[in-house]
């Protein structure tokens, strides 16, 4: 992806700073919900197609017999990207359609903005980590300038904005400490009042992350 990354360093109009670095975000926070979505609507396919054929089926029963050599190479990418355990093929494709899952642009923009101080960090500018993401094998990223003795983890470098964006929200989608994140936007999503109100979504998810900073609930 080519799409440009303003200095957010050099912009004297606090704004325009804003406005630009919101803009940024939007586009790989959008980007990646597009995909996500064409991934629910696969997932979703095969729930109809259990449905035809039997709703009790185990899951290896249904992917040797009901599907494709396409349908398999698919969802058997998302079963291990996901890290899907569940054992009966209808516990398998609802666990998947509760991690696979956009989360609200809002959401993301605000975060973003406060972990990489609107773009600005050095984590953000040298190595597209927007998104305060550790990763814990040596030399994966940056070491913390501040980190507690005894600590081994790094802040993780990315190759691209949108490699970035990728972890950042394959991480809320599939870590157990986002649990209640996802099971929140499940019944968001089931709300008909809010299932069409991303920012009403983002605001009554943001209770959800307070597993995502040393801070906890203060974050």
């Amino acid at each position: 992806d080519d799409y440009p990354i303003p200095d957010f360093a050099s912009f004297s109009d606090v704004t325009e700073k804003k406005t630009q670095y919101f803009n940024f975000i939007r586009h790989f926070a959008e980007q990646n919900n597009a995909i996500l979505l064409q991934k629910r609507d696969f997932i979703q396919k095969l729930k109809i197609k259990l449905r035809v054929n039997n709703n009790a089926l185990s899951w290896d029963d249904f992917v040797e017999n009901h599907l494709n050599d396409n349908e398999q190479t698919k969802v058997a990418f998302l079963i291990s990207e996901y890290r899907i355990k569940e054992n009966t093929a209808k516990e398998v494709l609802n666990r998947l359609l509760l991690r696979v899952h956009t989360v609200p642009v809002e959401l993301v923009q605000v975060q973003t903005a406060n972990e990489s101080g609107w773009g600005t960090s050095r984590f953000a500018t040298q190595g597209y980590n927007y998104f305060g993401l550790w990763c814990y094998r040596k030399g994966c990223g940056f070491v913390p300038s501040q980190r507690n003795e005894g600590a081994s983890h790094e802040v993780a470098k990315f190759n691209s904005p949108a490699e970035g964006m990728y972890q950042y929200i394959r991480n809320l989608n599939r870590n157990r400490a986002y649990r209640e994140l996802r099971s929140t936007r499940a019944e968001l999503f089931d709300d008909p009042n809010l299932s069409k109100d991303s920012y009403a979504r983002a605001m009554a998810l943001t209770h959800t992350l307070g597993a995502y900073s040393e801070r906890g609930d203060e974050y």
